[in-house]
């Protein structure tokens, strides 16, 4: 990504393990990433940080470096802990993936040409049919399920050339979302990337979000674990321990403790808008 494209927004990022989180609000977020999607030239990536993916930078150098280049945004309780622990406040939203992407595909009223990439097939499908009913003006294109062997995968970069996207939406999980879109999707393939987890499963109604409720007291993480255990348990009951030692860490060190401008002011999408 080239820096100079969002030298204004520079100095909202805060470290946080070495790599730098923006700091802003939900009308701050969704008009600057709008922007760079309508950009001439170039290519920006948008990742998302959380506790789990904070945990990850520390065992994989080579995620840590593409994502050291992306245009990352705080997901999550943990990711507003470590903040208030290394910087002294936390982050002004929480700007998840799963609330902020269909977020921003109803804050865009420029039509897009949008790819996905991910997930079974039957799941892309039905996200696919979710995205055109929630943001009818874009055009969605289910590029490729996230199972291809990798000898198809030349097909796959072949059909993104022609396919000319604005938008290309990646779904495989970290990093392997990020390894491959560094590896594989090349600037004349889409203006904007994004890397969105498990995105698919919540938008086609695979896997349930929580309650709104839970979502308010920022316990969605313990919901998730409560309906899949024996996915999730090492992720959330090693994990999270594992984070908070890591923050504390980083903490006695003196590392990622950096002065930071007053914040953008929060504002959440008005009318529920980006929900599914």
């Amino acid at each position: 990504m080239n820096n100079t494209l969002i030298l204004p927004l520079i100095a909202s990022r805060r470290s946080i393990f070495g790599v730098p989180v923006y700091d802003l609000g939900w009308e701050s977020a969704l008009s600057f990433v709008s922007d760079l999607a309508s950009l001439p030239v170039g290519q920006v990536h948008v990742s998302f940080l959380n506790a789990n993916n904070a945990n990850i930078l520390h065992s994989d150098r080579r995620y840590r470096e593409i994502v050291r280049d992306h245009v990352i945004l705080p997901d999550g309780i943990g990711i507003d802990i470590a903040s208030w622990f290394l910087n002294g406040k936390s982050f002004t939203a929480n700007l998840n993936g799963t609330d902020f992407v269909p977020a921003l595909l109803t804050y865009m009223a420029t039509p897009k040409r949008i790819g996905l990439i991910g997930a079974r097939q039957d799941v892309l499908d039905a996200a696919v049919a979710r995205f055109r009913q929630h943001a009818p003006w874009h055009t969605f294109v289910p590029v490729s399920d996230g199972y291809f062997h990798r000898r198809g995968v030349e097909s796959v970069v072949a059909e993104l050339a022609d396919l000319k996207l604005d938008i290309l939406i990646v779904g495989m999980g970290t990093p392997l979302q990020e390894k491959w879109i560094a590896e594989h999707i090349r600037e004349d393939h889409a203006r904007l990337v994004i890397g969105v987890g498990a995105l698919f499963d919540f938008v086609a109604g695979v896997v349930p979000r929580a309650p709104e409720a839970v979502r308010r007291l920022r316990f969605e993480w313990a919901y998730r674990l409560i309906l899949e255990p024996r996915r999730l348990w090492r992720r959330y009951l090693i994990g999270i321990p594992l984070f908070m030692w890591r923050v504390l860490q980083s903490r006695l060190s003196g590392h990622d403790r950096v002065r930071t401008p007053p914040r953008f002011g929060a504002k959440p999408p008005a009318n529920g808008i980006g929900r599914f």
